[in-house]
This record gives structure tokens, C-alpha cells and sequence, in this order.
């Protein structure tokens, strides 16, 4: 086998919201392979520290304040990153909020909210750069998906509802842009110890785990949350010629927790 197939040397790769956590891993795994990374953030604050743990890690990632629910503002991202990188070869809608909040004390501008950043955005950022990836007849779309994309839960109501919408968008951009040898694809993490997460596994004052870190260990075969560096390997499968014939799957990084009734009580 040729490892050949794994390197990302040349491409240029736009990591949706990579500022921490599982798209700042998969921005790490890109440039490890050789990729040029660009990355959008909301915030001032929070692009100036991201580009500062870029540099801590020796990559030199391009960073651009851009809300990706905004058209507009998404388009003239692509056109500057066109103009300073190159044609975009990869793309990652990792961006997404989630809200906690039972569906009948949820807002409808709330539920918006959530489908927007989280559905929407997929849709607008991934129309930017189809036009650049069809000119080249080759690019690769990986949307973030999750448990969600799957399965319900108490309180993510909007959540779910976008998560598994861009599973369905993920098929079809699959659908409908194959024959231009271009692949999208789904990569649905599991339950990530991530700096969102951390509350839900904290030990409690009396030394016991946190209920929902028990469950989660029940609910998964590898007894373990899983890691943003476990997301490396699989993302960048998704993102390299290794996956050429690999179109519309969404490829779950979970532990087994699909694959899993749970343990007895």
C-alpha cells in the first residue's frame, strides 16, 4: 500500500470553528500531514488565542473572524483564503452550539439558533467552496455529525433535529457532486473529553463520578470518553486520497456505543 495516499502535502484545508477541541485536533492532524489550514472564529478574542496555540504547536494556520450563519461574510472568506492559500481542496463544517434546554421551555429563536450555526451554516459554507472544488474535479467535504445524527436524548431537541439534518445534507452533496470526484462525508464523534464536557465528568464531593460520566462508561464498549486526538486518524482518512471511493457515509468514532444496548443495571 502506497502511505502516499494519507498525505494532505499542498492542500489547503478550512476547518470550521478550529479555535479548540475536536476541529482544533483535526486542523493538528491536517498540518501534520502537510496541509495549509485556515480556521474561522466569531470572536476577536478567541482567534488571537487560537492563532497563539497554532504557534505554540508549530503550525501556521491562517485565521478569519467569520460567522459562518452570514453569506455573505462566508463568501468573502473563501475569496481571501482562494487568493492567499489556494483553491480550497478540503473542507470541515465542524462549527456547532449546542442548547440543553427541554423542547417546551425552548424558544423558537433558540431552536433557530442552533439549526443555524449548526445545519445552516454547513449549507452555506460547503456552497462556497463547491464551485472552486468542481473547477479542480476533486475536493473532499467532511461534516462533524454526532450521536445525535442517530439518536435522541432529553433537552437537545434542536440539537438532534440539525445533527441529523446534516447527515441527510451529507448524502446528497454526496448525491449530487460525486461525478465531479467530489467526496462529503459525515464523522460523528462520540462523547469527547473535550473543555465543554468537562462538568460531566468532574468527581463529586463525595469522591463518586459524575451520573452522566457513569453513564456514558456504561453506554460504551471501551469503558472510556473518547479524545479529540482519537478524531485524527478517521478525519484524516476522510480528508485523503485513501478515501476516493468513500461517499455519503457518515463514519462514527464512538467507542461502540451505536453498536451497543448498554450494560444491566
Amino acid at each position: 500500500m502506497n502511505q502516499d495516499m494519507f498525505s494532505l502535502q499542498g492542500k489547503v484545508a478550512l476547518v470550521t470553528g478550529a479555535a479548540y477541541g475536536i476541529g482544533f485536533a483535526i486542523a493538528e492532524a491536517y498540518a501534520q500531514a502537510g496541509a495549509k489550514i485556515a480556521f474561522n472564529c466569531r470572536s476577536k478574542e478567541h482567534l488571537d488565542t487560537a492563532l497563539a496555540n497554532y504557534r505554540q504547536k508549530g503550525i501556521e494556520a491562517k485565521g478569519y473572524l467569520c460567522d459562518v450563519t452570514d453569506e455573505a461574510q462566508v463568501a468573502a472568506m473563501v475569496a481571501e483564503i482562494e487568493q492567499t492559500l489556494g483553491t480550497i481542496d478540503i473542507l470541515v463544517n465542524n462549527a456547532g452550539i449546542i442548547k440543553r434546554i427541554p423542547m417546551t421551555e425552548m424558544s423558537v429563536e433558540e431552536f433557530r439558533q442552533v439549526v443555524d450555526i449548526d445545519l445552516n451554516a454547513a449549507f452555506i459554507v460547503s456552497k462556497a467552496v463547491l464551485p472552486g472544488m468542481m473547477e479542480k474535479k476533486r475536493g473532499k467535504i467532511i461534516n462533524v455529525c454526532s450521536m445525535m445524527s442517530e439518536l435522541g436524548r432529553e433537552t437537545v431537541s434542536a440539537y438532534a433535529a440539525a445533527k441529523g439534518g446534516l447527515k441527510m445534507l451529507t448524502k446528497n452533496i454526496a448525491s449530487e457532486y460525486g461525478a465531479y470526484n467530489i467526496q462529503c462525508n459525515g464523522l460523528g464523534p462520540g462523547y469527547i473529553a473535550t473543555p465543554q464536557t468537562a462538568p460531566l465528568r468532574e468527581v463529586q464531593p463525595d469522591g463518586s463520578r459524575h451520573p452522566f460520566d457513569s453513564f456514558i462508561l456504561a453506554k460504551t464498549p471501551a469503558n472510556r470518553w473518547g479524545t479529540p486526538e482519537d478524531l485524527m486518524g478517521p478525519a484524516l482518512f476522510l480528508a485523503s486520497e485513501a478515501s476516493d471511493f468513500v461517499n455519503g457515509q457518515i463514519l462514527y468514532v464512538d467507542g461502540g456505543i451505536l453498536a451497543y444496548i448498554g450494560k444491566q443495571p
